[in-house]
């Protein structure tokens, strides 16, 4: 429709398509947050400014059916890209808070008595201090359980030079201030309510191609989950599991992406727990720790942007395990020499036995940096016969013995016998 939003005009959500979307999630075991149009009901004011009270009747009757049927929606979220400047529309923090209100009373109504109250989630958009701030200290105490936001931070998917931001370390760090401006002013203005990302894929309109559904879009995806985890973003939701070329996904075939693995073995491996990592090293060998998931250990994630530096890495101590790297530069004039890298966290061995730990590498098929199919210790990646993903499994070694972080390469490093204080 030429003159609706976005060129598209009003969609309809049947009943009848939500109570097979709602078989799918119950059979999939899936936590759904379900986003509502905060843009119903109002009016556009001038450009993309929107203004007038959110009609809440339509949310209401969906959500009241939704509860009669015994569905179990984790998060309600208000809105889509409307904070700030917003995408294609925007509304005023103030008015936004005000509406968040009415919608808490609405979830408050409806689910009283209930064991399993759905989290409100606000305001899905891309984060913009001023607003994010008034919009907390318009909706008021405990109304926002959780703050959103979105997160494209490689820019355009057309741009030529996607590979190289990817790859290099300063323009990954830039995310650091978005992650901690929102830690630092949840702390301060809203502490009832957590972070999350609620839409991330890397570069936006549908990713690059040729680029994020390849090998070299999981320098920046794992670095990213690394990231957002130190700054205490509880949930992070990866942009798409199907659809575009940033889809996990292929969306033709449905084989997976090399992000689809490394989002895998992230959730497999990587805990609840985030672990400090000092490190003084090259910014190119970028590193997170976490305790293991669901077992006793720590977990190490090294990503290594270099694209002609080995880093040795040596465990030196078995009350504190510090991993000392080494740089191998890969030159014609090869050498080495030591840098001032430490990876230190106090914990206690459980026994002096020789111990082994468990090494996930992470390559591109045949070192192509495009390639769409990811090697694991060696072997690539492809579903089974039957279409099932194929075994993840390390390779295990003495603790003791050097690691080697490749070129261009990415490694989870699990310690299954290290017990670190902050695990428990």
């Amino acid at each position: 429709m030429k003159d609706g939003l976005f060129g598209f005009s009003k969609g309809c959500l049947h009943m009848e398509r939500w109570d097979e979307l709602n078989r799918f999630f119950k059979e999939t075991g899936a936590m759904v947050t379900f986003g509502l149009n905060a843009l119903h009901g109002r009016h556009k004011i001038k450009r993309s400014l929107w203004g007038g009270d959110w009609d809440s009747s339509n949310a209401q009757d969906f959500m009241k059916y939704t509860v009669s049927k015994g569905y179990q929606i984790d998060s309600w979220e208000f809105g889509n890209e409307l904070s700030g400047n917003g995408i294609g529309a925007h509304v005023h923090a103030d008015q936004y808070g005000k509406d968040l209100v009415n919608l808490r009373r609405i979830i408050n109504e409806l689910y009283k008595g209930s064991q399993s109250k759905p989290s409100l989630v606000a305001p899905g958009g891309f984060y913009d201090e001023e607003w994010f701030v008034k919009l907390l200290q318009t909706s008021g105490f405990g109304v926002i359980d959780v703050m959103s936001h979105h997160m494209y931070n490689l820019g355009a998917g057309v741009d030529p030079k996607l590979v190289s931001k990817i790859l290099n370390p300063d323009h990954l760090n830039k995310a650091a201030y978005t992650f901690g401006n929102l830690t630092h002013i949840i702390r301060r203005h809203g502490p009832w309510t957590s972070a999350w990302v609620g839409e991330s894929g890397g570069a936006y309109n549908s990713g690059g191609a040729h680029v994020s559904n390849t090998f070299v879009n999981s320098f920046w995806y794992l670095d990213q989950l690394g990231m957002a985890s130190k700054y205490h973003t509880k949930v992070y939701c990866r942009q798409t599991l199907i659809g575009g070329n940033y889809g996990l996904l292929n969306a033709t075939t449905f084989v997976p992406n090399p992000d689809y693995y490394s989002g895998l073995l992230w959730h497999r491996l990587m805990g609840k727990v985030v672990l400090n990592v000092e490190s003084h090293a090259s910014p190119f060998l970028r590193s997170y720790a976490h305790c293991s998931k669901g077992r006793t250990g720590v977990t190490l994630l090294v990503i290594n942007l270099s694209n002609q530096t080995n880093f040795i890495m040596n465990a030196q101590n078995s009350i504190n395990l510090k991993l000392a790297a080494n740089e191998q530069n890969i030159s014609r004039d090869s050498f080495t020499h030591s840098l001032k890298k430490t990876f230190s966290w106090v914990g206690t061995k459980a026994s002096d036995d020789a111990l082994l730990r468990e090494e996930y590498h992470l390559t591109p098929k045949d070192g192509y940096l495009r390639s769409r199919t990811m090697v694991l210790n060696g072997i690539p990646l492809e579903l089974t016969s039957t279409g099932d993903i194929p075994s993840l499994n390390p390779v295990r070694v003495n603790v003791k013995s050097p690691i080697t972080i490749s070129p261009l390469s990415i490694a989870f490093i699990v310690f299954p016998n290290f017990e670190a204080p902050a695990c428990g």
